[in-house]
């Protein structure tokens, strides 16, 4: 073989990082060390993996985003060969995992607990972030998996829906709307309405409302899910969320009522995303099987 498996795991940690320094704190290595393998392999390939930018770190070239996708399924199956005869809780491996932050804390660490239960040799680099966060890394390959909503993905993922969600409509405790089995979307327009400051996210509501010919009489944005429903809590206005965490209160006590909307809105999907193109490594395939499993047996925040 012309390339070395340590080329490998440096040039796939500068990627995850898209930083030098940082990958090579990671493999506590020398940061002329990372550089030199990737200028090692982009001899061997004749073109640039990467595209360095001063200050910025660096980022894959769409060339280097094939390369890097081979070389996990490579480092992969070298574990594979290496483990031959050990048994499958032995199975060892890592998976870079982005996750829409709002998601994050209702299902992630569960999912995670599963799997470091029957694969504990198998790590996880959790990265949290916005729709544009998940996106930029998943497009660039530094993110194999993320687990967020189906809003603002690029082109070539491939999704592995993980549940449904239906909109409804969440309420201060005290509100008049909190007395019906039921909520308008009309009705909610004539309120104050809180949304999430994510451009994916507060445009598809307000799309809900626009479809049924409708437009909020005011808006407010807040950047957290947990803030949006503590304002709400709190009676600074109303909100129309597919989310619903366990406990309809908010993080300072208050109550919160949800109550189904009237009319028939899309149902929003929780995925697994992943760029089409490359096969998932062994990591991201028991991850995702756990996945499907802790959704297919509960769903902690559809609405009821």
């Amino acid at each position: 073989m012309k390339f070395t498996l340590r080329q490998l795991r440096y040039a796939l940690a500068a990627a995850k990082h898209g930083n030098l320094t940082l990958a090579a704190e990671e493999l506590h290595v020398s940061q002329p060390s990372i550089s030199t393998a990737i200028t090692e392999l982009e001899v061997l390939f004749g073109q640039p993996l990467f595209v360095r930018q001063r200050g910025l770190g660096v980022s894959l070239t769409p060339f280097g985003r094939t390369v890097m996708a081979q070389a996990k399924r490579v480092l992969a199956e070298a574990r594979n060969f290496a483990d031959i005869g050990s048994n499958s809780s032995d199975f060892a491996g890592e998976l870079v995992l982005g996750c829409y932050a709002d998601l994050a804390p209702y299902c992630l660490p569960q999912i995670l607990r599963h799997l470091q239960r029957d694969y504990p040799q198998v790590t996880v680099d959790m990265r949290e972030g916005s729709f544009e966060y998940l996106g930029k890394r998943l497009a660039e390959g530094a993110l194999e998996l993320a687990l967020t909503y189906d809003l603002g993905l690029p082109a070539n993922m491939e999704c592995v829906q993980l549940c449904q969600l239906t909109a409804h409509a969440l309420l201060p405790a005290d509100h008049p709307l909190a007395n019906q089995s039921s909520v308008s979307l009309a009705a909610l327009s004539e309120c104050n309405l809180v949304v999430t400051d994510q451009i994916h996210s507060w445009q598809h509501v307000l799309d809900l409302f626009s479809f049924h010919g409708l437009a909020p009489t005011s808006v407010q944005r807040t950047h957290s899910f947990e803030f949006q429903r503590s304002l709400v809590a709190n009676g600074f206005g109303v909100a129309l969320t597919y989310t619903r965490p366990y406990g309809d209160r908010s993080y300072d006590g208050q109550p919160l009522v949800c109550r189904p909307i009237q009319e028939e809105l899309p149902a929003q999907r929780i995925v697994l995303a992943y760029d089409q193109r490359y096969p998932l490594t062994p990591p991201a395939e028991v991850f995702k099987t756990q996945a499907l499993a802790w959704f297919a047996e509960r769903l902690p925040f559809a609405s009821n």
